[in-house]
């Protein structure tokens, strides 16, 4: 057992979902060591949110801090989450297939998966198959059903995820944090102190000063501790994802929703459907390389069918990450240390890994900077494993052109006047990692695409079933012979009758 050490104060600068998840985090893990957590938030700044979906981590986030799931389902009007359905990243024949779902893992994908990655490598081999991954995974079905995750069946056991209301969430996580007894201080930070690359004190508009022995940035995408203060680089992924900013617009729920988030490629970008209990939230990913915030909002009102009476709010991504996310005494997390966008809902778990491997390094080191290098070695992979995957998606597009862009006017001079540039520049003109390049030419080769990913150590960011379900659901073969067969209706049926035994 690491020993306890002298009161030492850890500050968090910055509130929001990020903020009160890495208080939490650290209050759960390092009050009993002898460590005083502070947050100070800021009244008048207002809170970005990180969206509004989660990957599976979230549920292990709540049942490590002992919090029910109904409770702050309830209080932050979420929803459960199977997976993503992607439509419309191929226009080919069969246009029956030109969707597909990521889903997350169950117990039963070893039975199921098995005769879908045997259907991929036939259709790989030059022979008809049906590689389509919607018919062999539970977390699918259960989606597509209408079903919860809930169940009492004692063998079968389901990963899922969580669509929620994100200024909710960090005002849930702020009042069981402060129940804990974590400090909240509520004043807007003016100025940063600092002595070669350690903060010694943070100094509020007032004039107040508050000291502290560790801190964390939670500012957004400012960096006000980590970038503008220590000066740490910024490493931009602009050459491997175009897009960089969003609009979004909420809209009333219906009563027949699913259970999954839905990206629907359109014109210069995609498209979210997030359903929370109480609207559902929309939004559209672009790039302002080909497309003005005027005609992304067009595009967006198109795609939903609504007028302009519902306002609509414009966003600015940066995105990228830091060289270093742990500098001298701080510790970047959440937008401040970088940001993917949400295509594959990633920003808090990114949070959580964060937050997580922080307090794994840092009690090892026994309170110290011992593993700093290595920690900051091990966020930095995770980013580039998520950044490849999502890269992933626009490599892999079968798009001509995106919904959306052949009913606007004539655009701006100076923007590209066609979406169907915007999806061939995605195939061919994104930079592709060693790694990214490496996956797609084993997969074009037939080779051993499991053993690649263990090789280069990307199977733990994502596994090598969503591989497969990425490249089988971008229809990447040679041929497009698609061959339903008798096993494989077996298999749905058997996911179907599966499915009673969950909840609505």
């Amino acid at each position: 057992m690491t020993k306890s050490i002298t009161k030492q104060i850890i500050t968090v600068v910055g509130g929001g979902s990020a903020g009160w998840m890495t208080a939490n985090l650290l209050h759960h893990q390092l009050h009993q060591h002898g460590f005083v957590i502070k947050v100070i938030e800021s009244p008048s700044i207002p809170i970005i949110g990180v969206g509004e979906g989660s990957t599976p981590q979230l549920k292990v986030f709540f049942d490590i801090l002992g919090i029910d799931e109904s409770k702050w389902m309830t209080a932050c009007d979420a929803t459960f989450k199977h997976g993503i359905r992607f439509n419309g990243w191929t226009d080919l024949v069969h246009p029956q297939y030109d969707h597909y779902f990521h889903p997350f893992p169950s117990n039963q994908d070893h039975n199921s998966g098995r005769y879908f990655l045997q259907q991929v490598h036939q259709m790989l081999a030059g022979q008809p198959a049906m590689p389509h991954p919607d018919p062999y995974f539970l977390t699918a079905t259960l989606a597509q059903e209408n079903k919860t995750p809930l169940h009492a069946h004692p063998e079968l056991k389901t990963s899922y995820g969580y669509h929620f209301d994100s200024v909710k969430l960090g005002q849930f996580l702020k009042a069981y944090g402060t129940g804990k007894g974590i400090e909240l201080i509520s004043t807007t930070i003016d100025s940063v102190e600092h002595q070669a690359q350690t903060i010694t004190s943070v100094t509020d508009e007032q004039g107040n000063v508050y000291h502290s022995d560790w801190f964390f940035d939670c500012t957004g995408f400012t960096g006000k501790l980590i970038q503008e203060t220590l000066g740490t680089e910024f490493i931009p992924y602009s050459d491997n994802l175009f897009n960089d900013r969003a609009v979004a617009i909420p809209t009333q729920r219906t009563d027949d929703e699913l259970p999954h988030t839905t990206a629907t490629a359109l014109a210069c970008g995609w498209a979210w459907r997030i359903p929370l209990t109480s609207r559902i939230g929309n939004g559209y990913v672009y790039s302002s390389q080909y497309s003005s915030p005027e005609e992304a909002e067009r595009v967006l009102r198109q795609h939903l069918n609504i007028d302009d009476k519902t306002p609509a709010r414009h966003l600015s991504m940066k995105v990228g990450r830091l060289a270093q996310h742990w500098v001298g005494n701080t510790v970047a997390v959440g937008l401040s240390q970088g940001f993917i966008e949400p295509l594959e809902a990633t920003a808090l778990h990114l949070v959580q890994e964060t937050v997580t491997q922080f307090i794994g390094a840092f009690c090892a080191g026994k309170f110290t900077n011992t593993y700093q290098a290595q920690f900051n070695a091990t966020i930095n992979a995770r980013f580039e494993g998520v950044r490849d995957y999502i890269v992933a998606h626009y490599a892999c597009n079968q798009l001509a052109q995106g919904k959306g862009m052949d009913i606007q006017p004539p655009l701006s001079s100076n923007l590209i006047p066609s979406s169907k540039k915007y999806w061939a520049d995605c195939r061919n003109k994104v930079h592709l990692s060693e790694n990214l390049q490496a996956v797609l030419a084993c997969w074009k080769n037939g080779g051993d695409l499991h053993q690649l990913l263990v090789d280069r150590k990307m199977q733990t960011f994502y596994p090598t079933l969503s591989w497969y379900s990425l490249l089988a659901g971008y229809r990447q073969f040679s041929h497009q012979q698609y061959q339903d067969n008798i096993q494989t209706k077996q298999i749905q049926s058997k996911l179907v009758e599966l499915t009673q035994h969950f909840t609505r």
